[in-house]
């Protein structure tokens, strides 16, 4: 891995949890990161953990998007998880879709959502 973003692995299920400032830099680091653990690992859930972000802009955005659609393509369901109002809400105002990616209030829902994607059972908790 080249970038700062940890990756970890639950069962099925990949979960990066963004807590620095994604510059673009850090965004590209962390979809290269990412693809590969996907292809090594072959993960069938993947859960984007935005909640330490306070900003979101449109290219953090769009490699966001790109890297669940990407994750799609290599048989991954990807949630968005932890968007705050403010960042919900700019994106909206920019005509901004996150077409392709789930969205889910928290990780908790994120988990349950996918499990409910790949047809698994949700994790005790």
């Amino acid at each position: 891995m080249r970038g700062q973003i940890p990756i970890l692995r639950i069962g099925s299920t990949l979960l990066a949890s963004i807590q620095v400032e994604l510059k673009d830099t850090t965004a590209q680091a962390l979809q290269a990161d990412m693809l590969s653990v996907l292809e090594k690992e072959g993960a069938r859930g993947l859960v984007l953990d935005i909640t330490g972000l306070d900003t979101v802009d449109t290219f953090v955005a769009r490699v966001l998007t790109d890297t669940g659609r990407m994750a799609r393509l290599m048989g991954t369901h990807t949630v968005l998880v932890g968007m705050r109002p403010e960042v919900a809400a700019t994106l909206a105002r920019m005509g901004f879709s996150m077409q392709g990616v789930h969205t889910a209030l928290n990780v908790e829902e994120g988990l349950a959502l996918l499990a409910r994607l790949v047809g698994a059972r949700p994790m005790p908790t």
